[in-house]
């Protein structure tokens, strides 16, 4: 965190929740349990990330008084507490799938480059007093993250049940990143 003026104090308490948030989701996404199901351990890796963005999504809520951000950050806690909802009402089921091990080294390689991009891009975010273009600076790499791990799991054996919400997550999260790019340039940034 390269700071060249002084942080506000309402600054430093959102970045302090942020950073709180970015580390449990971290430990979340790295420690899940993860089996000889690519089904299984995409669901299980996701439910932490998309935890983590309604968190973040509720800590930009305390402190902005921008409406476009606080319909972005509502949209966001709606879409992916549905998603969560979804994938812990297939989990068991989609859990029996069970993949080849050539095929689930292939999709955890990616899905760990993926994890570690998007980490550090979120990590790296500038930090600023203007926590409106703040959020947004770390929300994007976090869904583009979403839509790369989708995408990954797409290319493999995964159970009927998973595709649907897999592409609702790509459609939300390319839309979100659109909504978030325009607001972004309308706020001069």
């Amino acid at each position: 965190m390269d700071r060249q003026y002084k942080l506000s104090n309402v600054t430093k308490d959102y970045l302090s929740i942020f950073y709180y948030i970015l580390d449990e989701m971290i430990k979340g996404m790295t420690g899940a349990e993860l089996t000889d199901s690519i089904s299984h351990n995409f669901i299980v890796q996701m439910i932490p990330h998309h935890k983590a963005a309604i968190e973040m999504s509720e800590n930009i809520l305390k402190y902005t008084t921008n409406i476009p951000l606080q319909n972005i950050a509502t949209q966001i806690i709606s879409e992916q507490t549905k998603s969560i909802e979804n994938m812990e009402k297939i989990l068991c089921s989609c859990s029996c799938l069970n993949n080849s091990p050539r095929d689930l080294s292939m999709y955890q390689r990616r899905m760990n480059q993926i994890m570690k991009t998007m980490f550090c891009e979120m990590e790296n975010a500038p930090d600023t007093n203007n926590i409106n273009a703040d959020f947004i600076r770390e929300m994007i790499p976090h869904h583009r993250g979403a839509i790369e791990m989708s995408k990954n799991a797409l290319q493999y054996d995964i159970c009927n049940e998973l595709k649907p919400i897999i592409y609702a997550i790509i459609v939300s999260q390319q839309r979100g990143i659109a909504q978030m790019q325009q607001l972004l340039r309308c706020m001069g940034n």
